[in-house]
């Protein structure tokens, strides 16, 4: 194996990443707070404070398909064209790639995933459950034949035994995948369950020359622990959104991450100048996310928050209620 692909040794916390790689995900799992109507306007500033923070990826959105998901229903960035994207980062002169997100089952990936030499994008992330394994394989070495990079995000990971995650790990192992991503989905996970699924994937990347990333939320406040613990033990690839933004409980926060990490091309004040100008007057706006005891429920419980959007949206306050509700649903 070469070296470039052999897993990371263990760092520490001060250690110095270069090897390292963050990806802002705003976009995509923020999309999933407001139907994804964002503005350019949002998007460019955005791209812009990316760029200066020496972000490595940004994440678009997703390239969801139109025959299932109505795009009158949905704003542009639930689709993230090629187009849409070049109107806001042109040729993207800059050393920022580009990602969008390609949910197994549920994307016209050989018709609407173009040749990577005709887009601006970088990296296809294909984000897949257990049972939906076989169609991103098929997604992935589209994807991979394309010319792109590629990754398979596991989904709701919380939920899956420890057989089920050998087996994916092994016939993705098998594929042409780059990176082998770990997704707290419910944001059920402790950095000590973290641990053990980080020295699984991390097996299975040394085995088959592939890197290991994290997608963390926050329904227990320890997405950003939990992404601490994925650096430390060697991930290669770390998500982040500014100021959490993402559904229900929302992510790791972009800048704790940009504060944390020990690389000196990282700089937060670009970041800090995006939340003043564009995230409090979302927040303003009505906008709604981030931790709130209805999402710690569902995480303890390792439950989709669906149940907790729609407590949030009904501007409920009968926390006993509510939880006692969905224990039933355990």
């Amino acid at each position: 194996m070469s070296e470039e692909n052999r897993a990371p040794q263990k760092r520490t916390l001060l250690s110095h990443t270069p090897d390292l790689r963050v990806l802002d995900a705003t976009v995509r799992d923020g999309g999933l707070v407001n139907d994804f109507y964002f503005k350019d306007e949002f998007v460019k500033a955005l791209y812009k404070a990316n760029v200066k923070s020496g972000v490595d990826y940004m994440e678009f959105g997703y390239r969801a398909s139109k025959d299932m998901f109505d795009p009158e229903k949905f704003g542009k960035w639930k689709f993230s064209s090629d187009d849409d994207i070049r109107a806001i980062v042109g040729d993207n002169p800059t050393d920022m790639k580009i990602s969008i997100m390609a949910d197994a089952g549920r994307t016209d990936y050989k018709e609407d995933i173009r040749p990577r030499n005709e887009s601006p994008v970088d990296l296809v992330r294909v984000a897949t459950y257990i049972h939906t394994i076989p169609t991103a394989v098929a997604m992935i070495e589209d994807a991979h034949e394309k010319g792109y990079e590629t990754s398979a995000n596991i989904m709701a990971i919380s939920k899956c035994s420890g057989i089920e995650v050998e087996s994916a790990l092994e016939i993705l192992g098998n594929s042409p995948v780059d990176t082998l991503y770990i997704v707290d989905s419910y944001g059920s996970l402790y950095p000590e369950q973290t641990r053990i699924l980080l020295d699984r994937f991390l097996e299975s990347a040394d085995r088959y020359g592939k890197k290991v990333g994290m997608h963390a939320h926050n329904n227990q406040q320890l997405a950003f622990a939990n992404t601490i613990e994925a650096i430390v033990k060697g991930a290669c690839y770390v998500d982040g959104t500014v100021s959490s933004l993402g559904r229900g409980a929302g992510n790791c926060a972009l800048e704790l991450l940009l504060c944390f990490l020990k690389n000196p091309k990282y700089r937060i004040d670009p970041i800090l100048s995006f939340i003043e100008k564009e995230i409090l007057p979302l927040r303003e706006s009505g906008l709604s996310w981030g931790y709130d005891v209805p999402y710690l429920m569902t995480g303890i419980l390792n439950q989709h928050p669906r149940a907790a959007i729609q407590f949030e949206k009904e501007k409920r306050t009968d926390y006993r209620q509510f939880y006692i509700d969905i224990l039933d649903t355990f």
